[in-house]
């Protein structure tokens, strides 16, 4: 046996690769025609005609790939949770509270300037009482709480204001929402691009960053 039919045979042959990449490909548009159409029309509003339009995608060619619009919305919760358990992920409560927060707020910031969607669709959900939601969060909910524990230790050592620490996430977490939610407010109010440019964001990233961590009393 060649070289090249060992590679064969110990893979998937050449058009299960071909079908299986496309397969994935599909997916894709139809996830992201799913968020543009949710964070749009809201799950109400939502219909899998306006998605599988928004993919190009005929209607039956779109249920051949997902079961429902409904299971589909809730694939993409989960696809937000589980980013965003990164993204709001505490590193060594050695390093202090100025580097952690620090860069817990850039990740959110991050992510709001680049997913303005995503954390829209979030923002929707809790607005309707997260019906949705609320059965998905035990683990954010655990990873919240001991985010809280390390910052109530920071205050009891001295580092920052003493506070309630949930309340201290709370507000990090609304200033930074708001430039995913509020994007084309904050835009227009600063006279620049709603997208803007790298600087812009760096500016403003450095800007909520000593304003959260001054407010918070980060030694």
């Amino acid at each position: 046996m060649s070289i090249g039919e060992e590679e064969q045979g110990d893979g998937e042959a050449p058009a299960t690769r071909g079908r299986s990449r496309k397969y994935t490909q599909v997916l894709g548009l139809i996830n992201q025609a799913a968020i543009e159409v949710f964070a749009s029309e809201g799950l109400a509003g939502a219909s899998t005609q306006a998605i599988a339009d928004k993919a190009g995608l005929s209607k039956a060619q779109l249920h051949y790939y997902i079961e429902s619009k409904e299971a589909l919305y809730r694939q993409i919760l989960q696809d937000i949770l589980n980013d965003w358990i990164v993204v709001f992920g505490f590193a060594d409560e050695a390093f202090g509270p100025r580097k952690v927060l620090g860069d817990l707020i850039r990740r959110k910031m991050v992510f709001s300037f680049e997913h303005p969607l995503r954390s829209r669709i979030f923002t929707a959900e809790m607005m309707r009482g997260a019906p949705v939601l609320n059965s998905m969060m035990d683990t954010s909910k655990q990873r919240t709480d001991q985010a809280a524990a390390v910052i109530q230790n920071w205050m009891n050592q001295g580092l920052m204001d003493k506070a309630d620490p949930m309340l201290v996430l709370f507000h990090i977490w609304a200033v930074t929402q708001f430039y995913a939610d509020h994007a084309t407010q904050a835009a227009y109010f600063r006279n620049v691009a709603q997208q803007g440019d790298d600087k812009d964001r760096r500016y403003l990233i450095e800007q909520v960053t000593e304003f959260l961590l001054k407010g918070a009393g980060v030694r």
